[in-house]
């Protein structure tokens, strides 16, 4: 049995330290031109910054390109991937077969994790891009444990899994809340609908709240509730999953240190015994429980649906 990487995805460069600092030994940043739903906003001489600070710490940098890219786009990825590699990054996250094809011609050493938000659901496509180049697959969110499980099991591939934090629901690249509000009459800069600005959807039948905002990738609608299985880790790590990720987008540092450091708590104990896992963790999720948002319940995701076919 082998420790997961523990990936995180800061804000700023100046929240890095205090996360490796935490526990975490991997971040993805990204800019939000190529990369879908980040948590801060990372122009080249950030992500320059980054792998600096990471890299003296021994903590690995990948940077996200799973946005969909358009004709137009396409002319960009060449130099960026190009500076990519130039920095030493330690991998490019992707979607696009756009951005696998530019990174044969333009980085061939450089690694690609293959992430299409909702299609990775199993084993046979994920080796498939293995064979392609990828060497490694984030899975869906939509999956439960079993299917995880299943997929780590015949995997030629590195496996990642999202634990904490929440989820997107919806995307289109239209600008569908812009043009919902032009088409009212009113005004943008007042309304508000970027993520700094905290719109929310209000779905009074199920008493829920959706973050919703727009970006160069289009809307995004985001899940009611974050996932959290702080407590319920045993079965990935059995199963030796390669990298467990806390999404820290729509939060700030202090909470996303204390979740980083109480995840970095429950993989250490399981590791040098199970039991003392198996002891503290339903202390370990009150104490997450302590430092959650009051509009943002917990919930476990999918991971423990029943799967429908």
């Amino acid at each position: 049995m082998k420790t997961p990487e523990l990936l995180v995805t800061p804000p700023s460069v100046e929240d890095i330290a205090s996360l490796i600092d935490a526990g975490a030994t991997a971040i993805m940043i990204g800019e939000e031109t190529f990369g879908l739903r980040l948590a801060g906003e990372f122009k080249r001489h950030d992500v320059e910054e980054a792998v600096r600070i990471a890299h003296d710490r021994g903590v690995k940098v990948y940077v996200a390109m799973n946005a969909l890219f358009h004709n137009e786009t396409l002319p960009l990825l060449p130099d960026y991937i190009k500076f990519l590699d130039k920095v030493g990054v330690d991998a490019i996250v992707f979607g696009d077969p756009a951005v696998l094809m530019n990174v044969r011609k333009y980085a061939p050493s450089m690694k690609l994790h293959w992430n299409t938000e909702t299609t990775a659901t199993n084993w046979y496509t994920a080796n498939y891009w293995g064979r392609k180049g990828a060497s490694r697959a984030v899975l869906a969110r939509e999956l439960n444990m079993d299917a995880i499980i299943e997929i780590k099991e015949a995997a030629e591939v590195e496996i990642e899994v999202q634990v904490h934090g929440m989820t997107c629901m919806f995307q289109s690249k239209r600008m569908l809340v812009g043009n919902y509000m032009s088409f009212q009459g009113k005004d943008l800069k007042v309304e508000g609908r970027s993520k700094d600005r905290s719109l929310i959807l209000h779905d009074p039948e199920r008493d829920a709240t959706y973050p919703i905002w727009e970006d160069k990738n289009g809307t995004h609608i985001m899940s009611p509730k974050d996932m959290c299985i702080i407590d319920e880790l045993e079965d990935l790590l059995e199963a030796n999953i390669d990298s467990l990720k806390i999404d820290g987008i729509l939060k700030n540092i202090s909470y996303l240190c204390s979740v980083t450091a109480l995840y970095r708590k429950a993989i250490d104990l399981y590791m040098n015994d199970p039991a003392l896992y198996d002891e503290a963790k339903d202390s370990l999720l009150n104490e997450i429980k302590a430092v959650q948002p009051s509009n943002r319940d917990l919930d476990t995701g999918f991971f423990f649906k029943e799967t429908v076919y």
